[in-house]
């Protein structure tokens, strides 16, 4: 029973109180984010008679809104070398938008809303990132962001099956979710109060550094393998489709995606812990490959146990990438940079799956579905070929490192 106990600590060994924080904030917001997932479509479509093209032109601005933002916040917080006031704005600009959207009378009332959500959503991701990147140790770094992306995927588990309990079972109007996501989104804020940000050693620019050499060289290489592999990672919208096309109902279809985003966070904390021991290239690799064979499984898949199977096997991509792809790239970068350098990766990888779904939806509606899923494995493919020639063997140390012994009185 020691045996066991002693296991355990050293497993979550490095962990600050910090990243729990951050771990529920991430929960909350989520929560507060995918009840709306099986929700907004149906509000706009069937309360609002809103058209498909208007629905996709909606997510298409909130989306590009999130990615847009990231950089600048990320920016914005190095040279104010502020993390938590930043942060707190975010999330509370996502809280308050929810019960807007329930306000909305016609579409372009949903519009307004949304955007702000989404703004908040990317102004808040790179200055958090950055207090998760600072709460621990370089050596912890990938637990620290494994252990948050158990909130973030676990409150996209929660968040999906709540909506649907309290539409199909407990009956509620559909605008009463919006006014109720409020609740998670402002829990989240109330948790990121508790945050202690810890002053970077730093002194800021006074102006503006457009010049790209700030960040080294090998910075610059993982963005390029982030943009090769991301060229075809487009939408899950598209795997959920072609889960409904294949023949599962729409409550069989949001359990699988409540299953896929459970693997998810399950993998995260295990995956950043492993890219602590065995180097972040390694672990990120796994990634591309499940993501390669998911995207070949579901060009050729054409049976719905399948296709769920291949849907839920995702989920250990997207629990992997999330948590090493961040801890990654804050290797590359000094501290004084941090935020900038997840923030301008987070961007990237939006972008480029913005791109990638443009793309995917010329290929669904032109040459075919399995043309979506084969464009993927073929991005994966090139990614994972830029990953083993570009990138070195390990890349676990950033140019300027805190040291350890400082973070030993935030350890828990």
């Amino acid at each position: 029973m020691m045996n066991e106990s002693a296991m355990r600590t050293r497993y979550f060994a490095g962990v600050s109180r910090n990243t729990v924080l951050l771990t529920f904030t991430s929960l909350f917001a989520d929560i507060s984010t995918e009840m709306l997932y099986p929700v907004l479509p149906i509000f706009l479509t069937q309360t609002l008679h809103a058209s498909g093209s208007v629905v996709g032109l909606v997510e298409g601005i909130a989306q590009a809104t999130q990615n847009i933002v990231q950089g600048f916040s990320g920016w914005l917080s190095d040279k104010l070398q502020k993390r938590k006031p930043l942060a707190l704005i975010g999330y509370f600009l996502s809280a308050v938008s929810k019960p807007l959207i329930g306000f909305a009378t016609a579409w372009p009332g949903v519009l307004g809303p949304r955007f702000l959500d989404r703004f908040g959503a990317g102004f808040r991701s790179a200055p958090r990132d950055a207090l998760i990147a600072s709460s621990v140790a370089e050596e912890n770094r990938g637990r620290a962001f494994g252990l948050e992306g158990i909130g973030d995927n676990l409150g996209a588990v929660l968040g999906p099956l709540l909506a649907v309990v309290l539409f199909f079972s407990f009956h509620m109007g559909i605008r009463s979710i919006f006014y109720l996501a409020i609740i998670p989104g402002l829990l989240a804020f109330l948790v990121v109060l508790l945050v202690q940000e810890r002053p970077v050693p730093v002194t800021a620019k006074t102006k503006i550094d457009v010049n790209l050499r700030q960040f080294p060289k090998p910075y610059w290489t993982y963005l390029l393998v982030t943009a090769l592999f991301g060229l075809g990672n487009s939408s899950n919208s598209f795997l959920i489709l072609q889960t409904k096309d294949i023949g599962a109902s729409f409550e069989a279809t949001i359990l699988i995606y409540a299953g896929f985003n459970l693997v998810a966070a399950l993998i995260s904390y295990p995956a950043g812990s492993l890219s602590d021991r065995w180097g972040r290239k390694s672990v990120l690799l796994v990634s591309f490959i499940i993501f390669f064979i998911t995207y070949l499984g579901f060009a050729r898949a054409k049976g719905v146990v399948i296709i769920a199977a291949l849907f839920v096997f995702y989920g250990l991509f997207q629990g992997i990438f999330r948590s090493v792809g961040k801890a990654f790239a804050s290797d590359f970068v000094p501290e004084h940079l941090r935020a900038s350098g997840v923030g301008w990766y987070s961007t990237t990888v939006g972008l480029l799956q913005l791109g990638a779904s443009i793309v995917a939806g010329l290929l669904w509606d032109r040459i075919g579905h399995a043309a979506v899923f084969y464009y993927g494995a073929a991005s994966a493919a090139l990614g994972t070929i830029g990953l083993l020639v570009l990138i070195p063997g390990r890349q676990n140390k950033p140019p300027r490192q805190r040291p350890a012994d400082s973070l030993k009185s935030e350890a828990v």
